[in-house]
């Protein structure tokens, strides 16, 4: 069965109301990727977030009261807790309390395929946990006997910690060996024209992918359903070109994911174009955008030329709206990956960048 949600976000004096609900709409389709039914939502104004709570003392008891009539299993935030927010909640509600870095972190466990996509997240759900092992635990006041551990010995909390804190070094050791490997395969591409797709989650890279290059990655009408960087080749104008699917982003994306994907995200920082792939058909299409492109300025990868695809033109209810999209991003590429339908144009439009490197180095 699938465990009742709650999803809980703050509405502060300087956000805009309708960004606040987009982004709530956001969680529970993340909520949903996960495997729960959201079965209400709670939006509270207020002046500044309350440190002790996140959305203060008597908003957290009217919640707990909603918990028990509405039988909830968990309790999801709209932002990141700090660990001290996390226990107190924990404390006056009676369902397990997730943050929206927690639930991410969840999804991508659950999505992981490859070993290196399981090191990756292993390691970024770690890295996220151990601050906040911090009085989460029933045995603290255990202590490990035996010869030479006699006085104050220590604590099942140190323990834990120091095992957490050894399982990070290994997760990091491994995944500097998967990376040398990856780094090594990057090299034998060296010479190929490589073109990356990036995009926020869901807007249709995998479909893309295999539209252009008849490839089978798993496609999914939900958040996140791939993780791996696929890398698969086609033809343009006789000449080979590797065309890799990336991981998606999101708003904000937990930092711990961003640094355990470093090696997944150099595909995009070592491209010499980009496949910005954008839904069209959403109502913050523009606003999607302006994140993807935010995230590829910190990535270091805000100076590689792209491409701004428009994808899902068939689902669009208003044609108007496309018009007033293609003035606003000239040089954007409408289509439809799932119809086929622009992908003509699109080649066009890699082959017109494939020649205008071939003419800056002759």
């Amino acid at each position: 069965m699938k465990e009742k949600a709650l999803l809980v976000g703050v509405l502060l004096p300087w956000q805009d109301p309708m960004s606040v609900g987009d982004s709530l709409e956001e969680l529970a389709r993340l909520a949903d990727t996960a495997g729960a039914e959201v079965i209400g939502k709670v939006v509270q104004r207020r002046d500044r977030i309350d440190p002790a709570y996140y959305i203060g003392r008597g908003k957290a008891e009217e919640i707990s009261v909603k918990v028990r009539e509405l039988e909830v299993d968990l309790v999801i935030f709209d932002e990141d807790l700090s660990p001290a927010q996390m226990r107190n909640l924990e404390g006056l509600i009676p369902a397990k309390i997730v943050d929206r870095s927690g639930l991410i972190l969840d999804i991508f466990a659950r999505r992981a395929r490859t070993k290196e996509a399981k090191v990756q997240v292993e390691l970024a759900q770690l890295k996220y946990l151990l601050p906040r092992l911090t009085r989460q635990w029933t045995h603290l006041s255990r202590q490990v006997g035996g010869i030479g551990t006699r006085g104050p010995g220590e604590t099942q909390l140190e323990v834990d910690r120091r095992r957490v804190r050894q399982r990070i070094w290994k997760l990091a050791r491994e995944l500097e060996r998967i990376e040398l490997a990856r780094a090594v395969r990057r090299r034998g591409r060296e010479g190929m024209f490589r073109v990356a797709l990036v995009g926020y989650t869901n807007t249709g890279k995998s479909t893309l992918l295999n539209a252009l290059t008849r490839a089978d990655a798993f496609i999914e009408d939900r958040l996140f359903a791939t993780l791996d960087a696929t890398t698969r080749r086609m033809w343009v104008d006789g000449q080979v070109v590797l065309l890799t699917d990336t991981v998606g982003f999101i708003r904000r994306l937990p930092p711990h994911l961003i640094a355990s994907f470093r090696s997944t995200l150099e595909e995009v920082m070592e491209a010499d174009l980009l496949l910005h792939v954008a839904d069209v058909s959403h109502p913050a299409c523009e606003e999607q955008i302006a994140l993807v492109r935010e995230v590829l300025e910190d990535l270091g990868a805000g100076e590689t030329p792209s491409i701004l695809v428009l994808n899902k033109v068939d689902l669009l209810m208003h044609p108007g709206f496309l018009e007033r999209m293609l003035l606003q991003h000239p040089g954007a590429v409408p289509i439809s990956a799932w119809e086929g339908t622009g992908l003509e144009d699109l080649r066009k439009a890699i082959s017109g960048y494939i020649e205008r490197k071939r003419s800056a180095r002759s």
